[in-house]
């Protein structure tokens, strides 16, 4: 298992860090998932083996949020996390 530190922007409140829990869980190979709302952090253990950093981080801006130091462009979305 290799374990991944991601800084995630857009986290407001309660229901984000639910929401990139759950988008990370949801990646094959994904192990435990520790989300901090405080430090916009995300801490991901995974199989190397079934998926990688790129896989997450796309998860992360699928489900709605942002990477520090891998947003080119910057689209910001009229919305930040759930909360719209």
């Amino acid at each position: 298992m290799q374990t991944e530190h991601f800084k995630v922007t857009g986290m407001t409140c309660s229901g984000c860090i639910s929401n990139v829990t759950h988008a990370l869980q949801a990646v094959s190979g994904v192990g435990d998932v520790s989300v901090s709302l405080s430090a916009g952090e995300a801490t991901v253990q995974y199989d190397e083996l079934q998926t990688s950093p790129d896989q997450l981080k796309l998860a992360l801006k699928s489900a709605g949020y942002g990477v520090d130091g891998t947003d080119s462009g910057h689209s910001r979305q009229s919305k930040a996390g759930c909360c719209g």
